[in-house]
């Protein structure tokens, strides 16, 4: 072993002094390396870059990943229960959804059905809970055409962005922690504030299934991943408005380290006769989905980027051949005083290695400066948030380096080969 890490620090040895002697070729070998590197760490950066965007806006939407959610059977017990069991848990969070709107009243709004406010008729009057019960109105549920917004309201008994991250963009959030107010304080996300800007309306909520309409405070603005209006407002202050139903819909969001709130949900869910079999816990699983999205991709471009990269590989190749061709009596003399082939070889991927190590730590500077650019350049903006503190991604930088080595060591591979077969007898024809 003693043996083996000598004869290894003297080929490291003899391939430093051999680049410092060769600063041009080596110079050479790196540029025609350099780009096939960068391309390896701009491809695997960029897919971890993609896939974190891809979470990002499938996260708004859904969950953050690894999240159970349950959505309760009809019961005219098992919303009660629920509020009983999650209320006050930083681990649950209970979400149930309604009509609003926000205007003048007995009017049809504009955008009736809840769609984009820029795409009128989107809605086409049916309307959809999130469960997915949709519905159309009744004739002559709603009144002429006036100004009024109508949005989705989400009532939630705690803070939801443990579960799915809502990126604040104005205002404060919801706080839980105070007591519930009479005039309901909502937030509403960026649909809705666009809607607003654009519509004057009057400051008057009416909420489906209210007997009277309500004065909303608007605290916040939200960018939630939602493509239509929306608004959202603690289950305890729309409470105060809208009588109680034994028979609404929840959706519940736990986090899966808690499994005394599971428990214990479960079994008050079933000791009430909601039948067993339709009582579960679904995992919200979207980074795997995700992935495999975006995996054929990446090693599509990863293909591409490993040709980019043979082209370093004959470059240093053609250098490493010339390298040896003029090193011939040196390494015949070598051969002479007794160093073994093994050595020889060595010393020439040690050369070659160390290129394609030298190559990539400045492929990977590279890749994290122009990160830095593009995090300054367009991480401000809401269409690029997701680039707001955002590091490089260690896999790339391990893949650069992997790369790197790779390539030096199919470089230096037959010109390695060619300096161990140098016979002794060169040196005497030299």
């Amino acid at each position: 072993m003693i043996r083996l890490s000598g004869r290894l620090r003297s080929a490291l040895i003899i391939g430093l002094q051999g680049i410092r002697s060769r600063k041009l070729r080596t110079l050479l070998s790196m540029v025609s390396l350099f780009l096939g590197v960068l391309a390896v760490v701009a491809v695997q950066a960029g897919s971890q870059i993609a896939e974190r965007a891809a979470l990002g806006d499938v996260e708004l939407n859904e969950g953050v990943d690894g999240t159970l959610q349950m959505y309760l059977p009809q019961n005219d017990k098992a919303p009660s229960i629920v509020l009983d069991t999650v209320q006050g848990k930083k681990s649950a969070v209970a979400l149930s959804s309604t009509r609003a709107f926000i205007g003048e009243p007995n009017v049809t709004p504009i955008n009736k059905g809840g769609g984009p406010i820029d795409q009128p008729g989107y809605g086409g009057g049916y309307y959809c809970t999130a469960n997915g019960v949709c519905s159309q109105d009744a004739p002559g549920e709603q009144g002429p055409p006036g100004k009024a917004i109508e949005l989705t309201l989400t009532a939630m008994t705690g803070d939801v962005r443990k579960f799915m991250p809502y990126r604040l963009q104005s205002g404060q959030w919801l706080d839980f922690a105070s007591a519930p107010s009479l005039a309901p304080r909502i937030v509403i996300n960026t649909k809705a504030a666009t809607a607003f800007e654009r519509y004057k309306v009057p400051a008057q909520m009416r909420i489906t299934g209210a007997p009277v309409d309500s004065t909303p405070q608007i605290i916040g603005v939200v960018d939630d991943g939602g493509y239509q209006p929306a608004a959202y407002v603690r289950y305890d202050e729309l409470a105060n408005w809208l009588p109680s139903d034994p028979n609404s819909s929840l959706r519940v969001l736990l986090s899966p380290a808690d499994t005394a709130v599971q428990q214990t949900l479960t079994a008050r869910l079933v000791a009430a006769g909601v039948p067993a079999d339709q009582v579960h816990l679904q995992p919200i699983n979207s980074k795997e989905r995700v992935a495999k999205q975006l995996a054929l991709m990446r090693w599509i471009f990863l293909g591409m980027a490993a040709l980019v990269l043979l082209i370093g590989v004959a470059g240093i190749l053609n250098v490493g051949l010339a390298t040896v061709g003029e090193r011939i009596e040196e390494f015949a003399l070598r051969r002479a005083l007794g160093t073994p082939r093994l050595l020889l070889a060595g010393i020439v991927l040690a050369e070659t290695l160390l290129t394609g190590l030298f190559t990539s730590v400045l492929a990977i500077g590279a890749g994290i400066l122009g990160l830095r650019v593009a995090v300054m350049m367009f991480g401000q903006g809401d269409r690029f948030a997701f680039l707001r503190d955002m590091g490089f991604p260690w896999q790339a930088g391990v893949a650069g380096v992997v790369a790197g080595l790779i390539a030096g060591l199919l470089g230096g591979s037959i010109p390695a080969l060619r300096a161990a077969r140098i016979p002794i007898a060169t040196v005497m024809r030299a």
